[in-house]
């Protein structure tokens, strides 16, 4: 790896696992000796990881390519992942970067910039988009470490085989490839070293880590639960989005009865409607999708249940958007994130006949952002009656007060007064507190017992 003395800045667009796919590429290029600069100051490098999983997505990375060419015009601009693999491999339009990237090459970003920069007098770009349904191995990617950070999220798996009518994911992201079991407890060691106290395990397609490895699915997220459980130093492991078929009563069990297993699930719905559901091509039905919100709540002791629902999808009559209304009123999620849908080139949705109008979708968008604000304050009134476990993360200023700012296992935000964890214990940071959370403002303010303040280990 060749030592260098330039200035690099990057630009990350999309889901926790490109923000994970972007720190690795800002580590490797730190280690090559880039100077690593924030995206808006003129820079030698600009890198960004795009987007693709609507049109909108599509036109946010081709406007981050273009002014990382307008702030500087003589540097190298690369564009990397989803955006760049679906337009280059399915679209076949051309992406005005110098170096354009596919998915799987995000861990070779300093050797390929090397090999631009030496052969830059002879060729205008660099182009290494290769067929990623064909890739059958998990691209090696880890992090060293997070700095101040005491929360880490970890990929673990990669690509999608579920076809779901409205995404264009599996085409920029290919078949479903694990991380092997070991490789992640590397990592995960090294974290902790680092100061990381809470992992958050994500992926494409979560729920089925393993199954390429001929395990079962559910079995095979199990396996990897405890090992990284087994690491000393972490105190939380977090899940990221999980599709609902992979929730069982022993699944749920196991769970429970692992101490560090935060109760925080995001369960991907998208329609609590049956029929928009079979034409979305989701496999599962409200019937069993509210099952398995019961197994986990008879698993936990009021979880922290959160999911997606798009709205406006083709064809939803005024009926069926009514379902999904009274299906959200009956699971009564701690968050719901509203999408209106937007149609994206290349899937069978976009094909598909009655688009409904901006103006039809935002009204249904709108009711159901109520309906989720009033299920997100019932909720955290309910865990505010109860003793929680506050996670410290970092220290803010706010009018001038002092306060420390983190998250319950539940991942609800609260703030503490600095000086009274202070008192408790002279390191805060990366601590786990009980105590009690009371309404302040716009935000929750959590006050310790007097025997708080120890780094729990479960």
């Amino acid at each position: 790896m060749t030592s260098v003395s330039r200035t690099a800045a990057l630009h990350n667009l999309g889901c926790k696992v490109n923000a994970y796919e972007t720190e690795v590429m800002r580590q490797q290029l730190a280690g090559a000796g880039y100077t690593i600069v924030p995206f808006h100051e003129k820079a030698d490098v600009y890198v960004i990881n795009t987007c693709s999983v609507t049109n909108i997505a599509d036109r946010k990375s081709r406007q981050m390519i273009s002014r990382a060419r307008k702030m500087n015009p003589d540097a190298v601009v690369a564009a990397v992942g989803c955006y760049v693999q679906t337009a280059v491999e399915k679209t076949s339009l051309p992406v005005e970067a110098d170096l354009v990237l596919g998915n799987d090459r995000k861990g070779r970003i300093v050797e390929l910039l090397d090999s631009f920069f030496e052969n830059r007098a002879r060729q205008e770009r660099l182009q290494d988009v290769p067929d990623i349904s064909a890739q059958k191995e998990y691209e090696h990617l880890s992090l060293e470490g997070q700095g101040i950070h005491t929360r880490a999220f970890l990929k673990v798996e990669d690509g999608c085989n579920q076809f779901c009518s409205y995404c264009i994911i599996p085409y920029a992201r290919g078949r479903v490839r694990s991380r092997g079991i070991d490789d992640t407890v590397e990592e995960i060691t090294r974290l902790a070293g680092s100061g990381v106290r809470e992992v958050v395990l994500t992926g494409i397609h979560l729920s089925a880590y393993g199954t390429d490895l001929g395990m079962e699915a559910g079995d095979g997220l199990m396996r990897l639960i405890r090992a990284a459980s087994d690491v000393e130093g972490i105190s939380r492991i977090r899940l990221g989005s999980l599709e609902p078929g992979i929730i069982t009563e022993g699944f749920a069990r196991e769970l429970a009865a692992n101490k560090k297993i935060c109760p925080h699930f995001h369960l991907s719905l998208q329609s609590g409607c049956n029929t928009v559901l079979k034409r979305m091509n989701r496999h599962y039905d409200t019937d069993s999708y509210a099952e398995k919100c019961r197994i986990l709540r008879e698993a936990f002791d009021d979880p922290a249940l959160t999911t997606d629902v798009i709205v406006g999808f083709p064809g939803e009559s005024v009926e069926e958007f009514e379902q999904t209304v009274d299906f959200l009123k009956k699971i009564r999620f701690y968050e719901t994130h509203i999408f209106k849908y937007s149609p994206r080139e290349g899937t069978r949705a976009a094909r598909m006949d009655g688009q409904l109008t901006e103006k039809e979708k935002a009204v249904r968008s709108d009711r159901l952002i109520g309906l989720g604000a009033v299920n997100k304050a019932a909720y955290e009134e309910r865990i505010a009656q109860r003793e929680v476990e506050l996670l410290v993360e970092e220290k803010v200023i706010i009018e001038g007060e002092a306060f420390y700012s983190g998250h319950t296992r539940e991942y609800i935000h609260a703030l503490a007064r600095a000086d009274e964890l202070e008192t408790i214990s002279f390191d805060v940071s990366g601590k786990v507190f009980s105590g009690r959370m009371h309404r302040k403002g716009e935000n929750w303010l959590f006050g310790p017992n007097s025997d708080s303040g120890i780094e729990y280990s479960y």
